[in-house]
């Protein structure tokens, strides 16, 4: 079984310059090396449970949590061939999509539009699809952050 510690430890023990915040009511997690900036680049997510604004995954029900990874764009189309337009305020994406289906890889409900997957209680199988994903958010957020160092 995949639980959030696995995910955590994941993150910060085989991952560089990995820092984790405690933001939104989540884990998050940043690329930061030297803690350069003040938080670093937004990369990764465990959320445990609803949000004022996020509710989407029905979080709230017994041992259903959330890992969203900000995948690149590339990657992104290479797994549902299309970015889903924004949602209204308050809303969530549309699309064929049950977001509140655990061990299933999906657009995140919310910022899916901004290239974001998200996965409810992932198993070992569906982990082991994460782990390139979470590779290559981290890549992204390496040239994200080298980006905002050097403006």
């Amino acid at each position: 079984m995949i639980t959030t510690s696995l995910v955590h430890d994941h993150l910060v023990e085989k991952l560089p310059h990995v820092v984790c915040h405690n933001a939104w009511g989540e884990a998050s997690y940043f690329y930061n090396p030297g803690h350069a900036l003040k938080r670093g680049t937004y990369f990764a997510t465990v959320k445990e449970k609803n949000g004022d604004n996020d509710k989407a995954s029905d979080l709230d029900r017994p041992g259903v949590w959330r890992l969203n990874i900000g995948i690149r764009k590339e990657t992104f189309l290479s797994i549902f061939n299309a970015i889903p337009k924004r949602a209204p305020k308050g809303g969530v994406i549309e699309g064929p999509w049950d977001f509140t289906a655990t061990d299933m890889i999906a657009p995140h409900p919310i910022y899916g539009w901004m290239c974001w997957v998200a996965v409810l209680s992932p198993s070992e199988e569906t982990w082991a699809t994460c782990i390139p994903l979470i590779a290559d958010a981290h890549l992204k957020a390496s040239i994200t952050f080298e980006k905002r160092i050097k403006s």
